[in-house]
C-alpha cells in the first residue's frame, strides 16, 4: 500500500493519511473500535461476522461531535471490498496482526515501528549523501 501525504498539510487523523475515501476511514475506525471492545483481539469468525454485518448494513455508527439527541447512521460496505481495501492494507501496514496459529486478529504497534525504521533509513541516506559530497 502506498501512503501519500503532504508535509505541510498533514491531517490530524491518521486514517486520513492512510485511506483515500471518507467511507474507508469510517469503516477502518469501526473495525479498530470493534477489535478494541473485544479485548484487542478477535477471531476469524468474529471478523467474518463483522464483515457480513457491515455488508448487510447492520452496523450503526454515531459521528463524532454530534449531540446525544441526533440519530445514528447505519454503515454499509461491500464485504469483498472490506477485505481488499480495509483489512488487507491494515495488515500489511502493521496496524493489525493476524496470528495464523490461533486464527486471531490483534491490534498492533508494528506500524509505528516500521515508520521509525523508514525515518532511520532516510537519515542513513542523508548521511551517505553528505559523505559523498565532502
Amino acid at each position: 500500500m502506498v501512503i501519500l501525504f503532504d508535509l505541510y498539510n498533514m491531517p490530524e487523523d491518521i486514517f486520513k493519511v492512510i485511506f483515500s475515501t471518507e467511507q474507508q476511514e469510517v469503516v477502518a475506525k469501526l473495525l479498530l473500535q470493534h477489535i478494541a471492545q473485544n479485548g484487542g483481539e478477535i477471531g476469524k469468525t468474529e471478523m467474518s461476522l463483522f464483515a457480513t454485518n457491515l455488508h448487510d448494513g447492520k452496523i450503526v455508527s454515531k459521528e463524532e461531535g454530534r449531540g446525544p439527541l441526533q440519530s445514528e447512521v447505519r454503515v454499509s460496505y461491500n464485504r469483498r471490498q472490506f477485505y481488499d481495501r480495509i483489512l488487507t492494507p491494515m495488515k500489511s501496514l502493521g496496524i493489525i496482526d493476524y496470528d495464523m496459529y490461533s486464527k486471531t486478529y490483534k491490534l498492533s504497534d508494528r506500524f509505528n515501528k516500521v515508520m521509525i525504521k523508514v525515518g532511520l533509513m532516510w537519515l542513513r541516506e542523508l548521511d551517505k549523501l553528505k559523505k559523498e559530497n565532502q
